[in-house]
C-alpha cells in the first residue's frame, strides 16, 4: 500500500517508514517483482520500486480499491507519517517533492 500510495518508493524509504530491516524488505519485494506486482529502478545505489504498469487494468484497479479502502485503517496512516518525516529521501527535495 506504501508503493500504491507514493507511486514509487525506495528501499531505504521503506525500511524506514515500515520500521523494518533491509533483508527482509528487500526479500519481499523481490517476491513481489518475481510475481509481476512490482518493477524496479536502479538510481546509484538506491532501488526504487512501483506497481507494474503492465499489470492487466482489473489489477491495477483493484490495488487502487483496496488502497482506498485500507488508507484510514491502521498501521497504513503511520506508515505515510513517518515517510513524510524521512530526511534525505532519495530524489525529494526540502520543499517536498524532486
Amino acid at each position: 500500500m506504501l508503493i500504491q500510495a507514493e507511486e514509487e518508493v525506495c528501499v531505504c524509504e521503506m525500511t524506514f517508514s515500515l520500521e523494518e530491516s533491509q533483508p527482509k524488505i528487500s526479500r519481499h519485494l523481490a517476491l513481489m517483482r518475481e510475481a509481476g506486482i512490482v518493477t524496479n529502478r536502479r538510481e546509484g545505489t538506491w532501488i526504487h520500486y512501483c506497481i507494474d504498469p503492465n499489470l492487466p487494468s482489473w489489477t491495477r484497479e483493484s490495488l487502487k480499491q483496496l488502497f482506498h479502502q485500507l488508507n484510514s485503517l491502521e498501521p497504513f496512516p503511520d506508515d505515510r507519517r513517518r515517510l513524510k518525516r524521512m530526511t534525505d529521501r532519495p530524489g525529494v527535495t526540502v520543499s517536498g517533492k524532486a
